[in-house]
């Protein structure tokens, strides 16, 4: 059985990785999927309205942001999986 520390890090790789589809997605696409990326959307407008700072700094806020929610969600997912097969 993996350990709390392997399943956080596995966890926040499955967010990362979703984040960066998001991203990666919006352009090729022309659609953006802000249903998806409404955590890391939040707190991007909330930093450029606060400090007016550059968009590429928005982007990346945005990118975390979104990366610790699907994270959250991952490891709450894979926890289960764990307490379940125990």
């Amino acid at each position: 059985m993996p350990s709390l520390k392997m399943i956080l890090v596995i966890a926040l790789a499955i967010g990362a990785l979703i984040s960066s589809a998001l991203l990666v997605l919006e352009s090729p696409t022309g659609y953006a999927l802000l249903s998806l990326e409404w955590p890391g959307i939040t707190a991007a407008y909330f930093f450029w309205g606060a400090t007016g700072g550059s968009a590429l700094l928005g982007v990346a806020i945005a990118w975390v942001v979104n990366a610790l929610a699907y994270a959250l969600g991952a490891f709450i997912v894979i926890s289960a999986f764990k307490a379940l097969s125990t």
